[in-house]
C-alpha cells in the first residue's frame, strides 16, 4: 500500500515539474502581436507626418513582412502553432532592430511634403495619407504596403527627373502621365485595403 501511495506521490510531483516546463515553451505571443501593431502605427504614423518618404516606408515594410513570414513559418513547424522561448527573444531582437530602423529613417531629415503647392504634389499627398490610415487600420498588410509605396517611390522619382529637366516645373502630358500612374495606384490603394488581408 505504502508503494502505491509512494508511486502516485512520485508520479504527481514529476507532472506538476514537469507541466510549466512544457507549456513555458509553447505559450501563445500576445506581446509579439502587440508589437507588430505597434510598429504599424510607428510608420502609418511617419507616413502622415511626413517624416517617411516612399521609399523609406517600403523598405521598412519590406523588412516587416519578411520577419512576419518567418514568424508564421516558425509557427507553423510548431504543433500547436505557437512561439517557443527562444522564438520570442530572436523576434523581439529583430523586432528592436526595424524600431531602431523607423526612428533613424524617422529622425534623417528626409521628408515628404505635407504641404504641397501643385497638384501633383497634392495627389501625392493624399496617396500617402490613404497608405497611412490602410497601415493604421491594420487593412493595409506589410507587403501590400511596401508593393504600393514602391509604386509611389518610381512616380516620385518620375516627377523629380521631369521637373529636373523642365526648369521645375511638369509639362501638361508629364502631368497628365503622373496623374495616370496615380490613378492606378489610387485604384491599387482601394482593391488592397478592400481584400480581405489585414495585418
Amino acid at each position: 500500500m505504502q508503494s502505491a501511495f509512494k508511486k502516485a506521490f512520485f508520479a504527481a510531483a514529476l507532472a506538476a515539474l514537469a507541466a510549466p516546463a512544457f507549456s513555458q515553451g509553447t505559450t501563445p505571443a500576445p506581446e509579439v502581436e502587440q508589437r507588430k501593431e505597434n510598429q504599424q502605427d510607428r510608420i502609418a504614423n511617419g507616413v502622415r507626418s511626413g517624416q517617411l518618404t516612399a521609399g523609406e516606408t517600403a523598405n521598412l515594410e519590406k523588412k516587416e513582412s519578411a520577419l512576419n513570414k518567418k514568424e508564421e513559418n516558425r509557427m507553423e513547424k510548431r504543433d500547436d502553432g505557437n512561439l517557443t522561448a527562444a522564438d520570442k527573444t530572436r523576434l523581439t531582437r529583430q523586432q528592436n532592430r526595424l524600431s531602431n530602423q523607423i526612428y533613424r529613417d524617422k529622425h534623417n531629415g528626409l521628408a515628404q511634403n505635407t504641404n504641397p503647392k501643385t497638384e501633383v504634389g497634392q495627389r501625392q499627398r493624399n496617396q500617402q495619407e490613404r497608405i497611412a490610415r490602410g497601415v493604421k487600420s491594420g487593412q493595409l498588410t506589410p507587403s501590400e504596403t511596401a508593393h504600393l509605396e514602391r509604386r509611389e517611390t518610381a512616380i516620385n522619382k518620375e516627377v523629380k527627373n521631369d521637373r529636373a529637366a523642365n526648369s521645375g516645373t511638369l509639362t501638361p502630358a508629364e502631368r497628365r502621365q503622373v496623374n495616370r500612374q496615380e490613378k492606378r495606384t489610387s485604384n491599387a490603394i482601394y482593391r488592397k485595403k478592400h481584400n480581405g488581408r489585414t495585418q
